[in-house]
C-alpha cells in the first residue's frame, strides 16, 4: 500500500521540515508551492492525503479545498489544513468546505504525525 503525501506549502522552511518529518517516517512526499495550479498538481500526483496552506500564492487552501471537494475523484481525499492564523472563523471556513482536520501553525513534530496516522488510517478503512 502507498503512502504518499503531497504537502502544498510555499514557506520553503516548513515545507521541509514537514517533508523531511515525513519522509523518515516512510512517506513518499512531494512538495509543491503554487495555489494557481493546485488542483492540477494533485490530480496529476494522486497523493493519499495532501497537507493544504490556507495561504498561498495564486490560489487560497481554502478554494482549493472547496474545488477538490466538488470533484467526485477527489471529495473523499484526506485534507489537513495548516494555517498561520488560528482564527476561529478560519476553522469554521475550513471545515464547512470540508477539511479534514486544521492546524495552526506553529506545530509540533508530533502532532503533525498524529494527525497524518489518523487521517492516513481513517481513509484506509473506509
Amino acid at each position: 500500500m502507498s503512502r504518499k503525501v503531497l504537502l502544498i506549502e510555499d514557506e520553503p522552511n516548513i515545507a521541509e521540515a514537514i517533508r523531511f518529518l515525513l519522509i523518515r517516517e516512510g512517506w513518499q512526499v512531494e512538495t509543491h508551492g503554487d495555489g494557481a495550479d493546485a488542483v492540477q498538481v494533485i490530480q496529476g500526483a494522486q497523493p493519499d492525503l495532501v497537507i493544504l496552506d490556507v495561504m498561498l500564492p495564486g490560489k487560497s487552501g481554502m478554494d482549493i479545498l472547496r474545488d477538490i471537494r466538488e470533484m467526485e475523484e477527489l471529495a473523499g481525499l484526506p485534507v489537513l489544513m495548516l494555517t498561520a492564523r488560528g482564527q476561529s472563523r478560519d476553522r469554521e471556513m475550513a471545515e464547512n468546505a470540508g477539511v479534514s482536520r486544521f492546524m495552526t501553525k506553529p506545530f509540533s513534530n508530533a502532532e503533525v504525525l498524529t494527525a497524518v496516522r489518523d487521517l492516513h488510517a481513517q481513509a484506509t478503512r473506509i
